[in-house]
């Protein structure tokens, strides 16, 4: 099966066309108001206008109220949502929507056992652990950390671009891979020919 892309931290729509035109699966809105890529519900709603069939917008959350969440999912129409708090399983469960939950790597940590307690996941996304930032580090993990065999797909993000990607699809064979400062010429700001360097990487791997 072909891995699927993810082009995270959409801010513009016309990166959204861009994105979908050259082949991404899926596009990421961060709706975590400390990040530098985070949207307004205004902006989402542009870019949810644009986006084509078939391509699925995520919608990234750190440690959201219930509140805050039921505010956003009547305006913007995700199709997933993404979790990179510490949201327990029910939390994420209650909105009606498939979702992923984002998981940190560190050293001696057991991840099967941490995946156990989100069974109702679509998948897991592994990014590289770092206590100062959530919603993305931007930084690449050891990835011999990563299990050989995991209970859930596997989205690998943290530092991926279009030089390393290749090597990370060869070694890991993830089910996705979720970029978003690889593809970027400023935080926010996609760069046409870094999406297709990467997504041309990635389709080249049969």
């Amino acid at each position: 099966m072909k891995t699927h892309i993810k082009i995270c931290g959409i801010t513009r729509p016309e990166d959204a066309i861009a994105a979908a035109q050259l082949g991404a699966n899926a596009l990421g809105l961060v709706f975590y108001p400390s990040s530098p890529r985070a949207v307004s519900i205004q902006q989402a709603i542009a870019i949810s206008n644009i986006t084509p069939p078939f391509v699925q917008l995520v919608g990234l959350f750190v440690n959201a109220s219930y509140k805050e969440m039921v505010k956003i999912l009547a305006q913007v129409p995700l199709n997933l949502l993404q979790f990179h708090g510490e949201e327990p399983s029910e939390f994420c469960e209650q909105f009606q929507r498939p979702y992923i939950k984002a998981l940190h790597i560190k050293e001696n940590s057991d991840l099967n056992e941490q995946i156990a307690f989100y069974h109702s996941a679509r998948g897991i996304l592994l990014d590289t652990f770092n206590p100062n930032l959530k919603g993305g580090t931007g930084e690449t993990f050891d990835w011999k950390l990563i299990p050989q065999h995991l209970e859930k797909p596997l989205i690998l993000a943290g530092g991926l671009n279009a030089e390393n990607v290749k090597q990370a699809l060869l070694q890991i064979k993830p089910s996705a891979v979720d970029v978003s400062g690889g593809v970027e010429e400023s935080k926010g700001i996609k760069n046409f020919s870094k999406m297709r360097d990467f997504i041309q990487a990635v389709q080249s791997i049969k």
